[in-house]
């Protein structure tokens, strides 16, 4: 019994044939992405004045409503102190005139006075009310605009540019820092050549960093600019530390048809290529000429330009 499982063991692998034909493959065009957030937004000083300060630099991490600058408007303070002392005088007129409505009121009552004087104390008395809200009214737009000085994210994201120093002059709707936020995706320029080849949720192959990994295109503009369009690829896990890298991406831009074998049924010796093919005699190796690989289903195909004809009969391991 241990004599027959050995002489088992010891028979070679049975030889596996494959007859050649023509298959599609994806034909690739080699061009460069570069890295964007989706949102590029400014963050804009509301009013005009002095940076007093600034809270962050190139590549900080920011929160949506997070304080990035500090402007000052000294005339604002100006304003503030003038109202203060304008509601001043006139809360000491209107404690004047309620005093004076208040006696007026106790000598209409003995008829030392007549009704029509009583009614211009009161009269007065409103008036200064009014000026006092509309004063105080006044100040609290100025402390609003003092407020406003606040320069604020105006959404999550990394900051990319910050043009400002503490101590620049600023006038309102000026940007103080750009934010890039929602994320990051690829940008790329293709060729106006390939823009029919090409159709949005085709799968894209993206190099570097020692791996390929796949992305999936996302949008195609409608616009030409340069003799390119533009188009976004959107990639799982994409590091977003540094916006505007550029990445080698792979665009499928059409197929064509191709003779595969599989790359067990290569081999070489004296610097050439052969593939045992069948033949009426029986076997024959036959000099090829190899080209690029590929993957299909985890397995490695190559790519045969010469030596091979559809019909041909492949033979890959052992007789």
């Amino acid at each position: 019994m241990l004599l027959l499982l050995l002489a088992g063991l010891a028979q070679p692998a049975m030889a596996e044939r494959i007859e050649i034909a023509p298959q599609p493959v994806t034909e690739w065009k080699s061009v460069y992405g570069q890295v964007e957030t989706r949102d590029t937004v400014p963050a804009r000083a509301r009013i005009g004045g002095t940076v007093a300060a600034l809270e962050v630099t190139e590549g900080d991490r920011v929160e949506s409503g997070a304080r990035i600058a500090m402007i000052e408007d000294q005339k604002l303070g100006f304003r503030i102190d003038a109202l203060d002392a304008r509601l001043g005088a006139l809360r000491a007129r209107l404690e004047t005139a309620q005093s004076e409505l208040a006696r007026g009121e106790q000598l209409i009552e003995r008829g030392v006075i007549t009704s029509q004087r009583l009614e211009t104390l009161q009269t007065e008395v409103d008036v200064i009310r009014g000026e006092i809200s509309g004063v105080e009214a006044d100040r609290l737009s100025v402390e609003q605009q003092i407020a406003e000085g606040e320069v604020l994210a105006p959404e999550a994201g990394i900051v990319l540019t910050v043009p400002l120093s503490v101590g620049s002059v600023v006038v309102p709707g000026e940007a103080a820092a750009t934010v890039g936020g929602g994320g990051v995706f690829l940008r790329l320029a293709v060729p106006e050549r390939h823009a029919g080849d090409l159709a949005e949720g085709d799968e894209i192959e993206i190099g570097g960093e020692g791996k390929t990994r796949r992305g999936r295109l996302a949008k195609l503009y409608p616009q030409i600019a340069g003799g390119r369009v533009q188009a976004d690829v959107e990639v799982e896990g994409l590091d977003d530390a540094f916006v505007g890298r550029r990445v080698p991406v792979r665009l499928p831009v059409g197929t064509r048809e191709a003779v595969l074998v599989p790359e067990a049924a290569l081999s070489r010796a004296g610097g050439l290529d052969f593939v045992t093919v069948e033949t009426p005699d029986g076997p024959l190796r036959r000099t090829v000429v190899p080209g690029a690989g590929v993957t299909r289903d985890g397995t490695e195909w190559r790519e045969i330009l010469t030596g091979l004809r559809p019909g041909d009969v492949v033979v890959t391991g052992d007789e």
